[in-house]
């Protein structure tokens, strides 16, 4: 490895510790000193991050399709090898060397590909998952106060949007504060919900024998068994998928490589399983996916009114957490004018989607399971060429400083800042995933209940981007990979 790869950028200074609030929001490499987060620390913060109302949501959605044997095991496979790959994948580079994601993907996109692709995706996903969490956020107030005030405001009017804007509100002056805020939250916040969450597993077995449990059918199946449990996999793998976005930028900030990844296993997989476990349970028992719906009539007006709060306000660190991403993200790919942004004012324009989005919370929030179906669709072939590239193609090896090299300089400019066959490899497996499994209908292929839509949509992007690298990137002598030391 050469001294460039030593994880620090031209021009960066090595001396002093820097201040916590500026190492959070720069998208140079993060220091040693700079590094905040140890195992128990990152752990909280996947832990906040994981049980979220969307990882009720998420277990509650697998009650549409299949009982409840069938919602564990599925639940268990699906986010045990979405979250592996994904930590994999994003985690250990931007641990390794403190680099910011979407700044470390100019090595497998080109630096103009990886701006093109940053300011497309992450406006879309912000609009995506904060509008969710905020309009989860909206009704969980609504019901307290339909339980606690007797009133009866419904689940799509006006009071549900107030209160899911004074979420994005309360999420854009806790990310202001930076990183920092993040660990402060979830110290509070992640033992509150592991508490939530078992209260409400116990509500569930104190009403409800096991027996019960494994007699309650499935909501609205397909009716095939097969098909069934299919989809139920290809929505777990979708969760699974889905941290793809914002894990790396959290990962810059954690003391080691195992530091950044363990706590994923602990954080985003299991205590989300469980909280999708209970998601299930619930619906199963009492027949409605809505977690903000059945948590009062489950633990009663007192524990079901405080579970609700504890977990409304657990998306907001969720929203802080990728929106976090995000800001570091776009403040790479927007060059100078997003760089002379202030932070709040950046923090603020990534927000402003999802303030929209929630004017119609009927139409994203009742169609989730659509919503899972193309986060996978987009992101399990974006793992797949990143994995590819930096496991196989570059044997865990990068030159920190090319990649903040100017285009036409840097190694990893490939043709005029693009890349096309990561590009290619990410669209191949995007249409795999659609001949596979339709994100609008639902209609699937007959091989779908054999092998999810999400896994074949992984296997050919990584082998299309593999091949490709081998026989036109490599030898046209593009990318840095001939060169690339082992």
């Amino acid at each position: 490895m050469s001294s460039s790869t030593s994880g620090r950028a031209p021009g960066r200074q090595a001396t002093g510790a820097a201040a916590p609030g500026n190492a959070g929001t720069s998208d140079l490499p993060t220091l040693s000193s700079e590094r905040i987060w140890g195992f128990w620390s990152f752990t909280s913060v996947n832990i906040g991050l994981a049980i979220a109302t969307w990882a009720f949501l998420s277990g509650g959605t697998l009650a549409f399709f299949v009982g409840a044997k069938t919602a564990i095991a599925a639940s268990v496979i699906g986010n045990l090898v979405g979250v592996a790959l994904v930590a994999l994948t994003t985690c250990i580079p931007s641990a390794k060397y403190g680099l910011e994601q979407y700044t470390a993907l100019r090595t497998v996109f080109g630096g103009n590909g990886s701006r093109a692709l940053v300011l497309v995706l992450f406006p879309l996903a912000a609009a995506g998952w904060n509008a969710i969490l905020a309009i989860m956020f909206g009704r969980a107030i609504v019901n307290v106060s339909n339980s606690t005030l007797g009133t009866d405001f419904g689940p799509n009017g006006a009071m549900v949007i107030a209160a899911a804007l004074f979420a994005i509100l309360l999420s854009w002056l806790l990310l202001v504060k930076g990183p920092v805020s993040i660990e402060w939250v979830n110290k509070f916040v992640a033992p509150a919900l592991v508490l939530v969450t078992v209260v409400m597993l116990g509500a569930i077995f104190t009403e409800h024998s096991w027996s019960e449990l494994l007699a309650a059918p499935p909501l609205a199946p397909f009716g095939d068994p097969g098909l069934d449990w299919a989809i139920a996999v290809e929505l777990s793998l979708g969760v699974g998928f889905s941290w793809w976005t914002i894990m790396g930028n959290l990962a810059r900030l954690t003391t080691t490589q195992r530091v950044a990844f363990w706590p994923n296993m602990i954080g985003l997989f299991l205590a989300s399983v469980v909280a999708g476990v209970v998601g299930s349970f619930a619906a199963l028992v009492l027949g409605d996916a809505d977690p903000t719906v059945w948590m009062v009539p489950l633990g009663g007006a007192v524990l079901g009114v405080l579970a609700l709060v504890f977990v409304g306000f657990a998306n907001v660190t969720s929203m802080v957490g990728q929106t976090y991403s995000g800001s570091l993200a776009i403040r790479r790919a927007g060059g100078d004018p997003a760089r002379r942004l202030p932070w709040p004012v950046l923090a603020g324009l990534l927000f402003a989607p999802a303030a929209v989005v929630v004017f119609w919370p009927g139409a994203i929030y009742d169609n989730y399971f659509k919503f899972l179906a193309w986060v996978s669709l987009i992101l399990a072939p974006l793992c797949a060429v990143y994995f590819v590239d930096f496991f196989l193609l570059r044997r865990r090896t990068l030159d920190v400083r090319a990649i903040y090299e100017p285009e036409g300089v840097s190694r990893y400019s490939f043709w005029g800042g693009f890349n096309p066959a990561a590009f290619v490899a990410v669209a191949a497996g995007a249409f795999t995933y659609y001949q596979l499994l339709d994100p609008i209908t639902f209609e699937s292929a007959s091989m779908f209940r054999y092998t999810t839509a999400s896994l074949p949509a992984f296997l050919v992007a990584a082998v299309v981007h593999y091949v490709l690298t081998r026989l036109v990137v490599v030898p046209n002598g593009r990318g840095g990979y001939v060169h690339q030391r082992r």
